[in-house]
């Protein structure tokens, strides 16, 4: 019978033998399985896919924006607001969630839509052996039992148990995060071998990178190790972001204090005699003016601002809040290869003639200096490493990359910065191969020259020396260190060890790693700087991790390596457990559990792998560490306009509900209307409060710590703001509306005037959230042109609804005079001063010798 998932925890098929493997699988270790039995099998085990993601379909999607508490109470208000009569106000707030529930919806559909662009899906082929012939099939269409012969530049399609290998290499960085070759062994394993040592297994999805092999499918789909990593990110619950979990309690909080203040409105009324439908009218405008109706559209909008921008810094964004989330983010935990390092192989040092010459350059750019510059000893050891080489640079889709075993190819690009190419290679005549057992390869070309490549003991054992502290030293700094060196046969002879032994000249060392990006060094340094922890997690090995972490001084104790996915999962749950909001950056199948589970996903779009990019909610365009740290910086900006925009609404909210309050608990007319609040909410909402989504950087963003995750939305500083202000508001449009009274207005003039008041101090107010601490006297106004335009576009619509006849008959206003006007100026500037004044005494109770405009 096949091997199957409940198998494999038992007897896992490292661990047994190729005849027993060939036993349980039922198939022929030469002729692999009949066709007729190959096509039976794929009836009864089903294709070798993965099993396809769950899509919500579009009308979920759309009524997925509607899941947030504050929508609900909103439908609630906007529903009981119908049922009395009022449909005009209704209409309102239904069209408020309606547009802001498109918004959402278009948003994430766009966001896909840039993911899939990015992606390049192809189909793999294999070479599979059934009746004893060997052919080219899907990959879709093998099953257990299968015999797949593998080849240099393969792409492993299912899980399989080699029985055969001749200096197979594999690149199986996608799946343990190893970042070199691992050469492969069909001989059994003890039972406890972790994934990243099963040198007798080759996983789907991983790279052939050189030599041949074959082996038996003994998993397909999702029995692959790939397979139960998508089960793994399948299984793997998303969590909610930061602003999401304060807005959540924020709106409850609301709807208990809004229902509150409208049961006692309409008590009191009840008890000063006023009808009960009155008062009901008056509570449900009470609660419609408290609403923040203006909040769930801003913060859409102003999400959407920011993924705008992220991309534009090569930052694809998936999930829309996840640019929120970045701003709140305390701890990143990233991924090695290919992540911080550029999963490329790179010579730095070569060692020749007794002279040191250092590289410049990363992976598979030829682009680079010699310094010095190469001398006669140095140009023979890097022809050698040319000669004595299988693999070759391409440049395609504008970048340079590694056909063959990313060692060689280092040894290609390093010549190659030397001046060296193909043409300087004498032709080759026989070789020697590679092997675990060998340790070296060596290639004769004419006249019986003889050039080697290898491991430093290896090279020094045939040339009869013992001496490497040179490569030691190398090797101390993290690099891999290859010896490479020449020989003279006679003209004619076999190239054979025994001819090569005492014969053999060391021409030098090359040492290299997978150097870590410059960029990404920085960008660790500037996320450090703003307080954000960074750790490694890798599946590498630990010397190899740590020497890594030590160019970007992170320290050992924030280094985990060998690290399987599971482990990552459960690493990332422990950091949100202590209260850390954390950033998961990966581009391997082993990253997609982690990946999905943290705060915020991060993966690589040029490196990564499908399965990463799916479990993410960004993706980097330019798999470049630095554009993460551009990410936080702009998710940090998104996060303080968005605290702009809701300390900048919420007095307004609250003083519309008190002053309906107000005036029930005096007894007095109302000195705004229902309508009148809903005029006001829903142009300034949209003219002025939106505004602030566009505004720029504040200087400070990378330099101050992120705000902590415990932290409330309503501190106590944001309370007392938003309490301060309201009182202005309401203290001001009272006394506009019974100043214009006892000056002998109508009490539409009166209203009109108070309407306006109540607007000019918002505007003002505006100016003063351009900044929540400081005053931005460095910015002007051109740095945010919305801002003006929001401006005018108010002051247009009051004067509309002041003097127009068709809106002062629809919202009960009246044109005033001028000396009304000045009133009305004076709150403004009223509101302005005592604001910044307020913002200045913050600022001295923090730091006393902080001054004016710091």
């Amino acid at each position: 019978m096949p091997l199957t998932t409940a198998d494999r925890p038992r007897v896992g098929p490292q661990q047994m033998s190729v005849d027993e493997v060939v036993r349980q699988t039922g198939t022929d270790v030469e002729r692999g399985l009949s066709s007729a039995a190959a096509a039976l099998r794929l009836v009864e085990l089903g294709s070798n896919t993965l099993p396809p993601q769950r899509q919500r379909g579009w009308v979920v999607q759309l009524l997925s924006q509607l899941n947030h508490p504050l929508i609900y109470v909103l439908l609630a208000a906007a529903t009981l607001t119908a049922l009395l009569g009022e449909t005009v106000d209704a209409s309102v707030v239904f069209a408020v969630v309606v547009v802001n529930a498109v918004i959402g919806f278009l948003q994430e559909a766009k966001a896909e839509r840039a993911l899939d662009a990015l992606a390049a899906m192809v189909r793999t082929e294999a070479t599979v052996l059934r009746d004893g012939v060997a052919s080219r099939v899907s990959s879709d269409d093998l099953v257990p039992g299968d015999l797949v012969a593998l080849e240099a530049g393969d792409k492993v399609p299912a899980d399989l148990r080699l029985t055969r290998t001749g200096e197979l290499d594999v690149d199986e960085s996608a799946l343990t995060g190893e970042s070199a070759p691992v050469g492969k062994d069909p001989a059994k394993l003890p039972p406890d071998t972790v994934l990243a040592d099963r040198v007798n297994m080759a996983f789907s999805g991983t790279l052939v990178t050189a030599g041949s092999g074959r082996g038996f499918v003994v998993a397909t789909g999702a029995d692959t190790e790939i397979g139960h990593v998508h089960q793994l990110v399948g299984d793997t619950a998303t969590v909610a972001t930061p602003l999401t979990r304060k807005l959540d309690r924020f709106s409850k909080l609301l709807t208990f204090v809004i229902l509150g203040l409208a049961a006692l409105s309409v008590a009191v009324g009840l008890v000063r005699g006023q009808p009960l439908g009155s008062m009901v009218t008056a509570a449900v405008a009470l609660a419609v003016g408290a609403i923040p109706e203006g909040l769930p559209a801003a913060v859409t909008v102003t999400l959407a601002i920011g993924v705008a921008r992220m991309a534009r810094r090569q930052a694809i964004v998936r999930r829309l809040p996840a640019v929120e989330t970045l701003g709140s983010t305390t701890m990143i935990c990233t991924d090695k290869t290919g992540t911080l390092t550029a999963n490329a192989m790179t010579v730095r040092v070569v060692v020749a003639g007794g002279v040191r010459h250092d590289l410049t350059g990363i992976g598979y750019d030829p682009d680079g200096e010699v310094t010095p510059s190469v001398d006669a000893a140095a140009r023979e050891c890097l022809l050698a490493g040319l000669a004595c080489n299988d693999a070759r640079i391409v440049h395609e889709d504008e970048k340079w990359t590694a056909v063959g075993d990313p060692t060689e190819a280092a040894l290609v690009v390093s010549a190659r910065k030397a001046g060296l190419g193909p043409d300087d290679v004498p032709p080759r005549l026989d070789v020697l191969p590679f092997s675990s057992d060998r340790q070296y390869m060596a290639t004769l070309h004419p006249g019986g020259l003889v050039y080697l490549k290898g491991a430093v003991e290896r090279i020094l054992d045939l040339a009869g020396t013992t001496d490497h502290t040179g490569a030691e030293d190398l090797a101390d700094g993290g690099l891999r260190v290859l010896a490479t060196a020449t020989a003279r046969l006679p003209e004619g002879a076999e190239l054979t060890e025994e001819a090569l032994r005492g014969n053999v000249v060391l021409l030098g060392l090359q040492a290299m790693h997978d150097p870590p990006r410059p960029e990404a060094i920085e960008a660790v340094r500037e996320c450090r700087a703003a307080g954000i922890e960074v750790r490694m997690i890798t599946g590498d090995h630990p010397a190899t991790a740590r020497a890594i972490a030590g160019h970007f001084d992170i320290p050992a104790d924030a280094v985990y390596a060998r690290v399987t996915p599971e482990e990552k999962l459960r690493l990332v749950k422990e950091f949100q457990a202590q209260g850390h909001v954390v950033a998961m950056t990966g581009d391997g199948v082993n990253d997609a559990p982690a990946l999905r589970r943290a705060d915020i996903g991060v993966a690589m779009g040029r490196g990564g792998t499908e399965v990463a990019k799916q479990a993410a909610d960004m993706v980097l365009a330019d798999d470049n560490f630095s554009s993460i740290r551009a990410a936080v910086e702009e998710g940090r900006a998104v996060f303080d306009n968005l605290r702009k925009f809701i300390i900048w609404t919420l007095p307004t909210n609250m003083a519309e509900g008190l002053v309906i309050l107000a005036a029930v608990l005096l007894g007095t007319a109302l000195p705004i209307l229902p309508v009148q609040i809903l005029w006001i909410n829903m142009t300034t909402a949209v003219a002025l409060g939106l505004t602030l989504a566009f505004e720029p950087r504040e200087p400070d963003v990378m330099r101050r710590p992120p705000l902590p995750p415990s932290l409330p939305l309503m501190t106590a500083q944001v309370v007392r703001r938003i309490l301060f202000v309201s009182a202005i508001l309401l203290v001001g449009s009272f006394a506009a509306f019974h100043w214009q009274l006892a000056s002998g207005a109508s009490l539409d003039q009166a209203r009109t005037v108070a309407v306006n008041a109540f607007v000019a101090a918002q505007i003002a107010y505006l100016l003063n959230c351009r900044s929540l601490e400081n005053f931005r006297s460095g910015v002007g106004l051109l740095a945010n042109p919305w801002l003006l335009a929001g401006i005018g576009a108010t002051v247009v619509l009051q004067l509309l609804l002041t003097y127009l006849p068709v809106m002062n008959t629809l919202f009960h206003t009246a044109p005033i005079g001028w000396g009304a006007w000045g009133f009305v100026a004076v709150l403004a500037l009223l509101t302005f001063v005592l604001v910044e004044l307020a913002k200045w005494l913050a600022r001295r109770a923090v730091s006393p010798s902080s001054v004016p405009g710091s």
